[in-house]
């Protein structure tokens, strides 16, 4: 199992910025995945977590709204749409997937150490 997250940059608060994250060794049928983020100083944070076979995506409270996550026709990507970005949302994104056995995507946002598999992180930086 295999990921990598991608498309960090800086931007100013209020701006927009599509994060993606390419995945190997695993299928999207019975793996959930989701992205989460670690700001400087701060503990892991669950910001996205969509169910195995295309089921429900949950969100943070805190990015709700402002966050879409979806995925690419061939299975091979996730994307992480972020709009309205504001200075609290700098930190190193990561994607990270698992089969969730007796967790669910609820759960697994509250705990990212549910997720068996972490890919490579990409930094995010707004500016205010």
């Amino acid at each position: 199992v295999q990921l990598q997250a991608s498309g960090g940059g800086l931007v100013q608060s209020g701006g927009s910025l599509r994060l993606s994250c390419s995945f190997s060794g695993f299928s999207l049928d019975h793996y959930a995945i989701g992205w989460f983020r670690q700001a400087p100083g701060k503990e892991l944070e669950g910001i996205s977590c969509a169910a195995p076979g295309g089921g429900n995506t949950v969100y943070s409270d805190r990015v709700k709204g402002r966050f879409t996550m979806s995925r690419d026709k061939a299975g091979k990507m996730i994307y992480l749409q972020m709009s309205s970005l504001k200075p609290e949302d700098t930190a190193l994104y990561y994607c990270a997937t698992g089969p969730l056995e007796d967790v669910t995507i609820v759960q697994a946002l509250a705990h990212p150490e549910f997720m068996d598999y972490r890919g490579k992180e990409t930094q995010v930086t707004v500016s205010s």
